[in-house]
């Protein structure tokens, strides 16, 4: 079998995981085969097997594919210098994604991944990681807003970061079931709202 490069092999797993993720956005994690998605992909099941040897291995991957994204857009709002802005931009940097024709497959099978979750330990410690990371994001701006005099003293960081995480996965949920939904009515309105749960009271919401 010819060498391949890194380059090459990091392109065909890309290829794998995006005939996986459409198979999975369109019959759900147990409908779908390995041989469904070698059928999807177009090429050899050993081509598959040289890289993910079971189907829970490619959700998995798919798992970590979405955190390694997320995480860098974690890091574009933890970089504000501002805390309040910083927290606007993280849910519009998460939104953006919502209204992308081409996050569709990707969205359904995130809810998927909630709902297996609820079953597959292997899955909820994927679930909960993607959590983890933007709640430690949020807790940490929020806290740095803390000391800087700009979000309430007593507000409880770990609490506000999970509020706010919460409305994120509301706005997932209704995504999926209403892909033509006004998203930007909806982030004008937590433009709105954020301010009011974290400022201290009479703090200009955009200083």
């Amino acid at each position: 079998m010819p060498k391949i490069s890194t380059e090459q092999r990091e392109a065909r797993r890309d290829q794998i995981l995006a005939a996986a993720l459409k198979c999975f956005s369109r019959d759900g994690f147990h409908q779908t085969t390995m041989a469904d998605i070698v059928r999807e992909l177009g090429l050899s099941q050993g081509t598959l097997y040289l890289y993910f040897k079971s189907k829970d291995d490619l959700i998995a991957a798919i798992a970590d594919h979405r955190h390694q994204r997320e995480a860098a857009l974690n890091a574009l709002a933890e970089g504000e210098q501002n805390p309040l802005q910083g927290i606007l931009l993280l849910s519009r940097l998460y939104a953006s994604r919502l209204s992308e024709p081409a996050s569709a497959d990707s969205l359904r099978v995130s809810l998927q991944g909630w709902a297996e979750a609820l079953r597959d330990e292997r899955v909820k410690a994927g679930v909960l990681e993607g959590v983890r990371l933007a709640r430690s994001t949020l807790v940490r701006v929020i806290r740095r807003g803390q000391k800087r005099g700009i979000f309430r003293k007593k507000l409880d960081a770990a609490a506000a970061a999970r509020v706010l995480i919460a409305i994120f996965q509301g706005f997932v949920l209704q995504a999926a079931w209403e892909p033509d939904q006004d998203l930007e009515s909806c982030l004008t309105m937590i433009d709105e709202l954020v301010p009011k749960l974290l400022l201290e009271p009479m703090q200009d919401r955009r200083s």
